[in-house]
């Protein structure tokens, strides 16, 4: 019953945050976190009511590791979750990417793809994820290449739209990130697991 509230909980901050319920991402102030040689991760922490309650950050030399389809290593007492998206079931064939193998596997690797080059990771979760080992959260990704690119990307949004994920679904059936959406038809336009034929079909 704990786990469904805060679940309800999460989604409602997913949905909630980037709109009326607290400020869009300021994206001056993610890009201002960037670290020469160094991966910067911020934990926002927000309220009911959508207000900005604590903050924390972490810096590593080497960048964060993907230890399954959906979570990230941020040091030994936390991982971050990312809520709402899954692998698709069973296994999957990518014949341009020369995959072959589990769809956990091949989510998995979209993960780690995404977390091998940002500066900065902007990460936001409700307060009663504070003190948990491991915490759902939505997270933006700040990739920086000079003369070429400069953005910041939701992580969740752009692995579902590559295909290396799909939005999860909800006890009763719905979808758990209705947010995501766009991405999802995006992806299932024959992007990632949506090139097999048998993916289609769940």
């Amino acid at each position: 019953m704990k786990a469904r509230i805060l679940g309800s909980l999460v989604a409602g901050l997913a949905l909630a945050l980037p709109a009326s319920g607290a400020p869009p991402i300021d994206q001056a102030y993610v890009r201002s976190l960037a670290a020469p040689g160094k991966t910067v991760l911020v934990m926002e922490y927000y309220d009911g009511q959508g207000a900005i309650v604590d903050r924390k950050g972490f810096a590593s030399a080497r960048g964060f590791d993907a230890v399954s389809p959906t979570d990230f290593q941020v040091d030994d007492k936390l991982t971050v979750h990312l809520y709402g998206i899954e692998p698709c079931d069973g296994d999957l064939v990518k014949q341009r990417e020369n995959f072959s193998g589990t769809c956990a596997d091949y989510a998995r690797r979209g993960l780690q793809t995404m977390l091998q080059s940002p500066k900065v990771i902007f990460c936001r979760a409700f307060l009663s994820e504070t003190n948990a080992q491991a915490q759902d959260a939505t997270c933006y990704g700040y990739y920086n290449y000079p003369g070429s690119l400069d953005t910041i990307d939701m992580l969740e949004e752009q692995l579902v739209s590559i295909g290396t994920h799909r939005i999860a679904k909800k006890p009763d059936g719905t979808p758990a990130r209705k947010d995501l959406a766009e991405a999802e038809k995006i992806g299932r336009g024959g992007f990632g697991m949506w090139a097999d034929p048998r993916i289609k079909d769940q």
